[in-house]
């Protein structure tokens, strides 16, 4: 984001007037991350069942689609949720799809993409890889869907609770960094290793800039 928002730690904002739509950007955590864990599990019986995948290559593709959603994570949250606001349209969308998160981000209801976007997303890549991968895809998107729900999970449990005193504490402390500190670091949500890879830990940043500063 090209400005810096400032967090509220209590209350919403109306996004449209229309009490339909503004409903519709609202969800119970529970909504979407039940619809994906039944839609990989259906995937997954169909991939054993119906195609001729054997077991372990069925569970190799449901591995490399859980990883690859961590990676699809990323970018899309530092490349499309903070995209660039340097027009009045990418700002207002910019706002829409994620700056009202950084604005309220203990707002529970709007903690997951709203189901019927985020059930589209899913079914439109199951049809685009299924004619790319053919049967794969039928093991690959399950593991890409409990990618998602996973995310979800951890994304609802670092805003509305505190954080555990045991190893998963840096979840909790990563999230924060990005959401009360520095906005263009620490995008990575359920796994630190492309933040790592990418160069976008806190710690990274800070170094660029001071040496940045130096020259």
């Amino acid at each position: 984001m090209a400005e810096a928002i400032k967090p509220h730690d209590k209350g919403t904002k109306q996004l449209f007037k229309n009490p339909i739509i503004e409903k519709l950007t609202r969800t119970h955590i529970a909504v979407p991350v039940s619809i994906f864990a039944l839609y990989s599990a259906a995937l997954l019986y169909w991939s054993i069942a119906y195609t001729s995948l054997s077991i372990g290559i069925s569970v190799a593709m449901f591995a490399s689609g859980f990883v690859v959603f961590t990676w699809v994570e990323y970018q899309v949250h530092r490349h499309v949720f903070h995209m660039g606001t340097n027009t009045e349209w990418r700002k207002k969308t910019q706002y829409l799809i994620h700056g009202v998160h950084h604005e309220y981000p203990k707002d529970k209801d709007r903690l997951a993409m709203p189901p019927v976007a985020s059930v589209t997303i899913g079914t439109v890549l199951l049809l685009l890889l299924r004619l790319v991968m053919g049967d794969f895809a039928f093991s690959f998107m399950p593991g890409f869907m409990t990618g998602y729900a996973y995310y979800l999970l951890i994304h609802y449990m670092v805003h509305a609770h505190q954080p555990p005193k045991n190893l998963f504490k840096w979840l909790w402390v990563n999230h924060s960094v990005h959401h009360y500190k520095n906005g263009k670091a620490v995008f990575g949500v359920t796994s630190p290793v492309w933040d790592f890879l990418y160069g976008t830990t806190a710690d990274s940043l800070a170094i660029k800039n001071q040496n940045f500063s130096q020259k």
